[in-house]
């Protein structure tokens, strides 16, 4: 089977154009970022969307009747690597999360009046959005959600609590996972409504502070939001997909978002990387530089290895939805998910020992990246639940062996092997 991750010359001169854009303009951003307000980091993206938009890369994740590139997996994944390098970057290419999920979702399940009133404006990058799903009580089983919309004449209404909603305190819309069945089997429970962000009863409470993002802040981008529904009504129209149909659309929005994640990692590791190499090459201490010391030497050299099996990893499985659709890429999802979150966590970590204390300082962003690294082995699923999903594929191919014998039993397989070459046997033993 051939594999080809390579793209033409002109969508490479894309990403180096891309890859400049974001070094020099974008960069820039992370250093004053607590400085601005929301409003204010928005003018400072509108000039920088308009560029990214002349390039032909804006929402490059969704097909051209739609308003993207129609790029593929493949494509869409080196241009995350390189968006990855900073958390600003995809804003400015109009495929930020949650952003970038919600509109797939809606281009899959919406009705052509849902698409109008948010698809049109959510892909335009004039409305914000956020997709409501996790409870503080449910955690990584999505078939515990309790949050419920019920009937009520035409309309639905929804209670529930939610939390880690992302950029919900920024959203306009947001999409809510809510069981509208609670007798129906465990992945036929829940639906996703459409909820304006304004509608009576829908209480922001706060954004949680986290590693990522310990400050106190709220109602700024890259927050979490706990959210309180309390009666909230909205029309029956509000319902995204079928009823019951909310987590078969929640996969459809995942699968290739955790593409996404991967190759963003695979930037942030990169940028990481290139800080440790720097860091070996003037770095002196104990009679030498530390690009001399075996054990960074060995960092280097395992980083370089891991963060090449990683991205080949993560480059076949947006190549294998490319040429077959997501559901069989679904192993090699899992696969990376785990793999580029370990490969992540373990390329910054080194970085930062290499820069003792001015590496755990905010003087370099390696902290931050630090923060960032943990919280990948948790989004869109704990590592866990990604080795548990490829262990169950992975054994569907096997079967026990009769008698519990191992298949490669070497007295079993000894004795069938006497019998199988019986015939050269004798004939040694009759010329003995």
């Amino acid at each position: 089977m051939a594999w080809d991750f390579q793209t033409e010359p002109e969508y490479q001169e894309k990403l180096d154009w891309a890859r400049a854009f974001v070094r020099e303009e974008i960069w820039p951003l992370e250093t004053i970022f607590g400085e601005l307000s929301q409003d204010q980091l928005d003018d400072a993206y509108r000039p920088l969307q308009e560029q990214v938009k002349a390039q032909g890369l804006w929402a490059a994740h969704l097909d051209p009747e739609l308003g993207g590139q129609g790029y593929g997996q493949v494509k869409l994944g080196l241009l995350h690597e390189i968006l990855g390098t900073s958390p600003f970057a995809p804003n400015a290419f109009g495929c930020q999360a949650p952003d970038s999920g919600n509109s797939e979702i809606l281009a899959l399940a919406g009705t052509p009046e849902q698409k109008e009133r948010w698809l049109e404006p959510l892909l335009a990058g004039d409305i914000k959005s956020a997709f409501s799903m996790t409870e503080p009580g449910a955690g990584a089983d999505p078939t515990l959600l309790t949050t419920t919309a019920v009937r009520d004449g035409d309309d639905w209404v929804i209670n529930g609590h939610k939390w880690f909603s992302s950029n919900a305190s920024i959203a306009d819309l947001l999409i809510v996972m809510a069981v509208t069945d609670p007798d129906a089997r465990p992945h036929q429970r829940a639906s996703m409504f459409l909820v304006p962000a304004d509608t009576p009863g829908v209480n922001i409470l706060r954004d949680v502070p986290t590693m990522e993002h310990p400050q106190e802040e709220f109602g700024k981008l890259g927050g979490h939001a706990e959210i309180l529904y309390e009666d909230v009504r909205i029309p029956g129209d509000a319902l995204l997909g079928a009823q019951g149909a909310g987590f078969l659309i929640a996969q459809h929005r995942l699968g290739p978002g955790r593409i996404h994640h991967c190759m963003r990692w695979l930037g942030v590791s990169q940028r990481a990387f290139d800080m440790l190499c720097e860091r070996a090459t003037y770095r002196y201490a104990f009679g030498s530089r530390l690009a001399e010391k075996q054990t960074v030497q060995n960092w280097i050299a395992d980083s370089a290895a891991e963060m090449q099996a990683a991205r080949l990893m993560t480059l076949h499985a947006a190549w294998k939805m490319d040429k077959d659709g997501p559901a069989a890429a679904r192993t090699d999802i899992a696969l990376i998910k785990f793999f580029g979150a370990k490969v992540l966590h373990d390329v910054v970590d080194r970085a930062l020992q290499i820069h003792g204390s001015l590496g755990y300082s905010t003087d370099l962003p390696i902290e931050a990246m630090y923060r960032f690294a943990r919280a990948a082995r948790i989004y869109d699923g704990p590592d866990e639940v990604h080795r548990q999903s490829v262990a169950r594929q992975v054994l569907r191919g096997y079967t026990p062996p009769a008698d519990e014998v191992p298949s490669e039993h070497v007295p079993t397989r000894r004795a069938a092997a006497r019998e199988k070459f019986a015939h050269l046997l004798e004939a040694v033993t009759a010329n003995d």
